[in-house]
């Protein structure tokens, strides 16, 4: 299973910005990367009137929507909010970044903004593996500044994935 790591901020912190950037640039290095993004409040995949929202609407459990390299799936699904259950449908990819799910153990990479808060979320946790700020403050971890998108993509490499298929490979 890939290993998963968590972007986390305050809202307007930047937290997509950041993931974009860097979604593209470990895609240039070669990475298959995997996104879950955590909705607190539900969401709607498809339209009213589609034959999918049909489906879902007369009852389905499960809806897949197929087409030439293209896939999504509706699902109820009452456990989706273990990140255990959702690594099934990533084992294609060689790291899963998530936005949000800021309560779950995992590694965590948290956006700071100073002109949004005093004090970082997770400072002091053990989760937090490191943080992207604008902020002059030492938590004792690495620290990124906002554009330091390549920086970044180098020590999630380094721990993430190439430390993953390291361990790995040692295990088989």
């Amino acid at each position: 299973m890939p290993q998963m790591v968590s972007i986390v901020g305050n809202s307007a912190s930047g937290k997509t910005t950041l993931l974009e950037k860097l979604i593209r640039e470990l895609k240039k290095r070669g990475h298959r990367v995997g996104v879950i993004k955590h909705a607190h409040h539900g969401f709607d995949l498809d339209r009213e009137g589609k034959d999918s929202w049909r489906h879902k609407r007369a009852g389905a459990d499960t809806v897949v929507i197929a087409s030439p390299g293209r896939l999504a799936m509706i699902k109820d699904d009452e456990k989706s909010e273990s990140l255990h259950r959702l690594e099934a449908y990533f084992e294609d990819v060689d790291l899963v970044l998530i936005e949000g799910f800021k309560k779950k153990p995992c590694p965590k990479i948290e956006v700071f903004r100073r002109s949004l808060q005093e004090t970082p979320l997770f400072s002091g946790n053990s989760d937090l593996a490191a943080w992207v700020t604008d902020s002059e403050r030492e938590l004792g971890i690495p620290k990124f500044g906002l554009e330091e998108i390549e920086a970044l993509a180098d020590f999630i490499e380094a721990r993430y994935i190439l430390g993953k298929q390291e361990t790995e490979r040692e295990t088989r």
